[in-house]
Order: structure tokens, then C-alpha cells, then sequence
């Protein structure tokens, strides 16, 4: 069975990217595992990217941020606040745009990209968005623990990094992707929702 979609380009029916059973090898099965990802970021080489497309920003996170050491950086500011599930609001440091790179060699695709600053406790570094998937034109397949996106007339992707993945989830406090039902019954809370949730 294949999973596909289309990417429209300046001419329809350009390119198709699609999954299938190819794609599982190496995938730890069965799994209820978060998409995270490393990627170049400002010429800086970053782990534990979350990849959430129900977002409607990008987040960075000051500890992040300041750890790339970028000199002479400003951030713009944010007015809107965030709130959570549980009615957390939380206010943005602000926002900053900077280069967002997938891929290796050749298949590699490099984006200008706006990330919300927020200083707050996370087990992640940076959640990617709707804005960076539709800007680098791709798409996501937690099954397959995969990014697939368009480089020119070629698709380029990145694996998910699944011991990552559930390091992560466990910091949480909620335990390992065995017990992520159990956990997510337990408490929503304790997994830092309150900016999947800001439209």
C-alpha cells in the first residue's frame, strides 16, 4: 500500500511525493512515537526538532537560542499571547527569522524562516510548524518517522530519530511511547501543549 500526496508546483501534477512499506525499514514497530528531527539552523547542527504541522508558528526556545551564540541578533516583537489546553497563556519573547536547512549533499533545501521565542522549560530545542513545512513544501509521515520535500524536481528527506523521540516524551514526565496512552490519561499538562493550540 502506498501513501501519496501531491505537490503542486508552477505546473500541476510536477512532482508526487509519496510513502511506502520502503520507507518503515529501520522504524522501530509498532510505535506511538512524536516526529523529531536534527536539522541545520543558522549554521548551527540542532537535535530534538519537533515536527507538529497542527502548529501555526515555529517555536525556538531561549535556552535554544542562546546557546547558538548568534552575535548582534534582535528579536521582533510578538503582541499576541499563547494559550494552552489548560488556559496557560504565555507571552513570546518575540520572533526572529532565520535559516532552516533539511537534508544532506545534493537533496538539501535550505528556507528563510520565522521562529517565536518563548522562554519556558521544554524537552525540545524547536517545534516546526505549518509556516516551515509549507514553506519548504513538505510533508510529514509520523508512521514512517519521515520528511519527504521537494528539491527541485527530486524529494529529498530526513529520518526521525525515534530513541530522541521518546527521551523527549519521557522527560515529560508522561513515560516512553509504551505507556503514551496511559500517560496522556494521566496528565495533558505535563507535556508543554499550551502552544500547540494558538490559532
Amino acid at each position: 500500500m502506498r501513501d501519496c500526496l501531491e505537490v503542486e508546483g508552477e505546473k500541476r501534477n510536477e512532482l508526487t511525493i509519496s510513502f511506502d512499506p520502503d520507507d518503515l525499514r529501520g522504524v522501530s514497530l509498532p510505535h506511538n512515537d512524536t516526529l523529531v528531527i536534527q536539522a541545520r539552523v543558522a549554521n548551527y547542527d540542532v537535535m530534538k526538532i519537533f515536527v507538529y504541522s497542527g502548529n501555526s508558528v515555529n517555536v525556538i526556545f531561549k535556552e535554544a537560542l542562546a546557546q547558538m551564540n548568534l552575535q548582534g541578533y534582535r528579536l521582533d516583537s510578538v503582541e499576541t499571547a499563547f494559550f494552552g489546553f489548560a488556559g496557560h497563556a504565555v507571552y513570546p519573547e518575540g520572533e526572529i527569522i532565520l535559516s532552516l536547512t533539511l537534508g544532506t549533499r545534493e537533496l538539501r533545501k535550505t528556507v528563510m524562516t520565522t521562529f517565536i521565542v518563548v522562554d519556558d522549560p521544554s524537552s525540545y530545542n524547536i517545534i516546526l510548524g505549518r509556516p516551515a513545512m509549507n514553506e519548504l513544501k513538505a510533508v510529514a509521515f509520523t508512521y514512517h518517522q519521515k520528511i519527504k520535500f521537494s528539491v527541485e524536481n527530486r524529494v529529498g528527506e530526513v529520518r526521525g530519530d525515534q530513541p530522541s523521540s521518546r527521551k523527549c516524551y519521557g522527560d515529560t514526565g508522561q513515560g516512553g511511547s509504551e505507556e503514551g496512552e496511559k500517560g496522556r490519561e494521566r496528565n495533558w499538562s505535563g507535556f508543554h501543549l499550551w502552544w500547540l493550540n494558538i490559532d
